[in-house]
Order: C-alpha cells, then structure tokens, then sequence
C-alpha cells in the first residue's frame, strides 16, 4: 500500500469514529416517556415496584432490566489488537467497535468499561464488582499472564460467564478452520504434527483447544522468540508455556519444522520463511495470523507448497480467522438459557458450528456482501464470512443446547427448534411473518416455475427451495448456462437431476408450446411465425404457457423489465373473466411490525370498482399472513373535505364496499397519518369504523401507492415481501427488479400455497 492511500485510509478512519457525531454508540431508551404517566412508571414511584420484585427474585432482573442481554467489554488496554500496551483510554474506540458488533451480529446490548489498573487481581476485584450490572463479561486485550490470572479469578467469584475473547474466541474460530482444513487436505486431528510460534493467551488458548479436538500433546512443538519452548528453559518461560515443552535442548523453528502438518502463527511478520514450509508435509495447513502483517504471505507459502492450505488474520486473503464468528453467538446462546458459565462444551458446540455452515451453501445474503469472492467450500473457504446471516441461528443454537445439556443452563430452553426459527426470525425480518406461509405450502407440493431462470438470485432461491419447501422449482434457461452460474455460485442444485429445466432453445415441447400459445392468441392478431419466435425468446410467455398446460401451478417472473411488460403476457395467458389482476399488494416490514400498501402497480388511476374489488382483495391476501386486516381507502381528501378525483373515487369506493357485508374492518378516504395514528382520527372524525391504526392502506393511484412503499423501503428500513398479484388464482406473481433471492423464496411460498388456504 502506497503512503497515499495509507493517508486515505487513516482519514477515513478518522472521519468515521468523529461523525456525524463523535463515537460508535449511543444509549435510546426502549420505553416510552411522552407523559407524566411514563414518568411515574419509569421512574419514582412506579420504578420501586421492579426493585421490590428483583429484591424478592434475584433471576427477575431478567424480566424487568436490561441484565439479561447486556455484556460488559472490560479491557485496561495493556495489548491492544496489533498496537501493544496503549492504555485504558486509547482502547476506548476498540471497545466501543466492539459493542458495536454485538448489537449488530446478535442484538446484544453492551457498555464498553476501560479501567486504568494494570494490576490484574485488581482489574478482577473490579470487574467482580461490576456483577449486578451484566449479564455476562467479556474480558479484551489484556496482556499475558495477567489475562489468566483476571479470567481465573473472575469465573470462580461470578456466576454469570466470563469470556476472554483473544483467548477463547480466536480459539474457536481456529479450531473450526482446523477441522474444515483437515477435511480438505484428507487428515485428521489425531495423527498431525503442529508447530506453533507464539506463546501469547490467543496462542496458548488455541492449542488447549486444538487437543481438545483430538490432537495429541505429544506432537505438538511450541516455539518464541528465544526459539522452542523446551523442559528446562528458563528465560521467558510461563506456566502456560511449560506446559507445551519439548525436549530438553534448545532448538529453532527451523530444526522443527520439518514435517510439520499444521504451523500456527500467533507472533509477528515474517516468522515463517519459504524455506520451511518447503519442509512441511504435503498439503500443509499454515494459519498465519499474526496482524497486520501475517508470519508469511500466502503467495510466498504457495510459491514453496502450491497445494498449501493458508489462513490469515486479514480480510484482504481467503480464510480471515475472525473472532466476530464466535462471540457474538456463544454469547447469544448463553445468554438465552442464563448459563452460569461458558464450558468447553459451549466451546466445542460453537466450533462445530462454525465448521459446519461453511460446508453448506453459501447464503445470497453473504454472497451479496462479498459480492465477486468464490464462496464454495474447499482450500479457499475453510470458515464462513461475518456476515452470513444463519450464523445467528446456528451457533447459538449449538451453544444453547451444550450449555443445557453440561448443566450450566439456569434456564433451559423449552423447545429448541422454536429458539432456533425465533433466531432466525430475529436476523431474517420477514421469516417471522412468513412462518405461516410456509407453513400452508408444506401443505402441498406445487410447481413453481420462474421465468427468469438463469439469474444467480433465482438459482439461489431455487436451491433454497429444494432445503426449506416441498415446493418444486422448474427454471426456464440455458442448461449450461444454469448449470456453469449454479457451480460458480457453490450451488449443490444440478439442471436436469435436482430440477427441472425449460430450454428455450431446444425444448422437446417446443411445438405445443407454440401451438398453445397461438390457440389462445390467434384471434388477437398473433400469427403462427410470431407464436414460434415469442415460445422461443419470452420466458415469462413460455412459464404461462406451462400454468395454463397445467404443467407447473404458478409462474415467478419479473426479476429484470418493467412489471406491464409481464403483465401483458400473464394476463393474454392465464386471464379469464373470472381471472383477472385486481392489484399489486406489498408487504413492507417495518421496525413497528408490518404494513401492507396497495396497489403499486396495476391500475395507474383505478375506478371505484377496482379499488373496492382492490379492498376485499387485501383482505384476503392479508389473513394468509395469520393478521387481521384494518384497511384505510387513502386519498389527499379526508372524509369528504376535498372534492378531487382521488377524494371522488375514493368515496364511490366505500359506497359499493358498504353496500354489501364485510368480514374485515375499513374505513375512508383519509390521509395516512389519520390511517396511522388513531388519536389524530378521532380528532378528525370521531366516527370513524376502524379499530386502531391501519395495517393496510390503499391508494388512489399508484404514484402514491409506489411512492410510499419505495420511501418505506429506502429511508424506512422496509423490507419488501411482494408485490403479490393479487386476481390470478395464485398463479403468477411478477416481482420487480431489486428483489433478493430471500424474496423469491418468500414468493415461491406464497405462490406455493394453494388457493383454497386463502379463499
């Protein structure tokens, strides 16, 4: 890196701690504090009703404090990343970094605490004190021994866990790399030599835990800088240390090298030369960890030992042994059962974990966020990335079960795949309100076919498909081309075998597509030449040629063009008189639950009828969520105060809906923060027939309707499920071009559900 872009880095660093405001964290309260009622319940008098209970019940500051999902980040800055000893201030950004990545990965709240004491029993009287606050303890970057002796002291004196993570969690990370790496290079724990530089607390801990996993103590070889750590030695020598000795002479990395299976490198730059990893074993594993400077480059090791499997602690190389991995999780399961302790069970259970989602396919989440990078499992992806979002459910999930299961659990899990989904929900916005969804297309096994088939987001959702549903997906595309994304991706699907693929090119079927397709749109001007060109160029005609065959239940399209130019063809396909599209309904989930908004896209300025018919729609569409519908008929006039064509329709609107008996609750024309906030309503119109805020507003147009929900989903955090094409009988939805593959799945269940579970 040039000084230049070194000066870059470093102000951009800097202007990102200062702001807009100085700092990583902030505190916002949870409750609200609007009124002098709040007042009396968050503070005096009410407040003495929660401390009388938790006096009563030490375990109830769970219920009613912030205890049960708040870890202190304890440090006094005396070993700071790559920076050494810089004191209990200057670690403040690191800490507070830290507590930002709790929130973030596992929504744990934390208070980062920096304690000017370099006296280590000290430092743990300290932080035994700081008991009653925390839920847990996360001891960082504090200088060996002293990081063993605090550790020590503070896990017999708290019952709460305590957890050194530049011990245990680069520990863990490692030792999940280690096993997916002897995977790869065919050995096992059992059998292999290890050579180690660096007798630090991470160096140490990741050895305690590489025996935990089957290595034998016997080959493993332990060296410093004043060379290995023999019986005997005397000079910079540590009881951890001693207990990894060899031999009784002096010797140097290089004399014990040779052979060598496994080098682990948690020292400094430059430590492991060519020269010796030309003298390890074939296919050697080499974990140079050593920051910012790893103890040999990678293309140096490849250069000596082209079929070496190589690790580092950068971002910028395959395989960065990252502690965010572990802590965050371990700590959300411990949390979740109030483990008195992290054991080496939990240890062990998250390293398993770890391990094992690198093995599966990689997420489209992950793959978005590390877009270009080769994520399929092998040399070159030993761990998974940070920000893969199963994660969450995974490990912690792993650790909650070991910390039940070894008797540290206060407070065992009920039901363990419930804990699981709730996770998931939790990083997974729409899995929560998907869940009865999904749960109605497990109901039957419907044949999804998506038009654009070759799209990586597609295929991702297609093999999500195949683990999550019984739905069947059929992909309309080029077999090669499908097959050559799909392996590029790391996909496990396979054209032909695992799916069924539709070659616009070269389709046995092709003849009676086109002869369907001319029967429907003969007297409509389609002649037999342009049949044949349409079945072989227009995948969305050929996927409603396939519903109206019967040879697939619903058509996904969309994920490129414009939403008409589907439309045109779904509707010339698969519309009837009784089959018609009656609107597009999106599904936007907010930070305060859900809202639904209509119609974003099919009627531009829809008549009386099509935003009643438009209502009782949403209705329907909305209980398939397990909700009950509160609809609000919007328009820029509120309760007749406008005589505007919006105001007009929309009262037209509420004349026909009135005319007839409703099973759901609506009410209109009215602005939206009438629909939203049931006070401003009753000020305006006290009358009003609707119970509580809106959870579905419908528009008069729908620059409204797609104004609203692209403000929702850009400055509001919205995640979109839809647009659902409400009118077709469940048998095509068209989505729009910025869908993820998470929302494909969510619309393959929702077409996968049959018509009868929705009326």
């Amino acid at each position: 890196m040039t000084d230049k872009a070194k000066e870059a880095l470093r102000d951009a660093a800097l202007h990102y701690h200062q702001f807009p405001k100085p700092g990583k964290l902030e505190i916002r309260a949870t409750k609200p504090l609007a009124n002098g009622r709040d007042l009396a319940r968050a503070y005096s008098p009410g407040v003495a009703e929660a401390c009388i209970e938790i006096k009563g019940d030490a375990d109830t500051a769970r219920d009613y404090t912030t205890r049960g999902n708040l870890v202190g980040v304890v440090t006094n800055g005396t070993a700071v990343l790559g920076l050494g000893n810089i004191g209990a201030l200057a670690s403040k950004p690191v800490m507070e970094g830290k507590a930002v990545l709790f929130k973030k990965f596992a929504n744990i709240d934390c208070f980062d605490i920096e304690l000017d004491e370099p006296d280590p029993e000290k430092l743990a009287e300290i932080v035994c004190a700081l008991g009653p606050t925390f839920g847990a303890i996360n001891l960082e970057d504090i200088k060996a021994p002293d990081c063993f002796i605090v550790e020590k002291i503070c896990r017999e004196r708290m019952d709460i866990p305590v957890f050194h993570d530049d011990q245990h969690g680069t520990a863990i990370v490692v030792g999940a790399a280690a096993t997916n790496a002897l995977r790869v290079a065919g050995k096992s724990f059992e059998d292999i030599k290890i050579v180690s530089t660096g007798g630090g607390a991470a160096g140490i801990a990741c050895l305690n835990m590489l025996l935990k996993l089957g290595v034998k103590r016997e080959n493993v070889w332990l060296c410093d800088i004043e060379g290995l750590v023999y019986q005997g030695r005397e000079k910079d020598m540590t009881p951890q240390k001693a207990e990894y000795a060899q031999g009784t002479t002096p010797a140097t990395l290089m004399d014990v090298i040779d052979g060598a299976d496994l080098f682990l490198g948690l020292s400094g730059p430059g430590v492991l030369k060519p020269e010796m990893v030309a003298k390890m074993a074939s296919k050697p594993i080499i974990f140079a960890l050593a920051n910012p400077n790893p103890e040999i480059s990678p293309d140096d090791a490849r250069a000596v030992a082209p079929d070496a499997i190589i690790a580092t602690g950068r971002s910028d190389y395959p395989n960065q042994v990252n502690n965010v991995l572990c802590f965050p999780f371990i700590f959300r399961g411990a949390l979740d059962v109030g483990a008195t302790d992290i054991n080496d069970a939990m240890k062990i259970a998250c390293v398993d974990g770890i391990a094992a989602l690198a093995r599966e396919t990689t997420s489209a989440e992950a793959a978005a966020a590390y877009s270009g990078e080769h994520l399929t499992f092998g040399a070159d992806y030993l761990i998974p990335k940070p920000f893969d979002p199963r994660l969450m459910g995974v490990v912690a999930t792993s650790v909650a079960k070991a910390a039940m299961e070894s008797g540290v659990a206060k407070r065992p899990l009920a039901d363990v795949d419930a804990y699981k989904a709730n996770l998931d929900g939790s990083v997974f916005k729409s899995a929560f309100l998907m869940r009865p969804v999904f749960e109605a297309a497990r109901s039957a096994s419907r044949r999804i076919v998506f038009a654009e088939g070759e799209d990586e987001r597609v295929l991702r959702a297609a093999q999500a498909i195949m683990e999550e549903t019984t739905e069947q997906p059929i992909l309309i595309g080029r077999p090669e081309v499908i097959e050559a994304r799909a392996e590029r991706a790391g996909l496990k699907i396979k054209p032909g075998v695992d799916l069924q693929i539709v070659n616009p090119e070269n389709d046995p079927r092709y003849r009676d597509y086109w002869n369907t397709y001319h029967d429907i749109m003969a007297r409509r001007g389609v002649t037999p030449n342009l049949a044949r060109a349409i079945m072989r160029t227009n995948t969305t005609a050929i996927g409603a040629v396939m519903v109206h065959r019967n040879e697939a239940d619903s058509l996904i399209c969309g994920t490129f063009g414009q939403f008409l130019w589907h439309m045109k063809y779904v509707t010339e396909i698969l519309g009837s008189a009784s089959l018609h599209p009656v609107a597009a309904l999106s599904l936007m989930i907010l930070e305060d639950g859900p809202l639904f908004i209509a119609d974003t896209q099919v009627h531009a300025e829809p008549t009386p009828e099509q935003i009643a018919e438009t209502v009782i729609s949403c209705a329907r569409h909305i209980r398939r969520f397990g909700i009950d519908p509160k609809i609000a008929l919007c328009s820029h006039s509120q309760f007749g105060n406008l005589d505007n064509s919006s105001g007009r329709r929309m009262r037209a609107a509420m004349e026909i809906l009135d005319a007839a008996p409703r099973d759901f609750a609506y009410e209109g024309e009215m602005h939206v923060d009438s629909a939203l906030d049931v006070e401003l309503r009753n000020r305006v119109f006290p009358n009003a027939h609707l119970p509580g805020p809106a959870n579905c507003l419908v528009f008069a147009n729908t620059d409204a309707a797609s104004g609203v929900r692209n403000i929702l989903k850009m400055k509001g955090g919205g995640l979109e499920v839809g647009p659902i094409l409400m009118g077709l009988g469940n048998k095509a939805h068209i989505v729009t071009p910025s869908i993820t593959a998470r929302g494909l799945l969510n619309m393959s269940a929702l077409a996968g559900t049959p018509v009868a579970h929705y009326g």
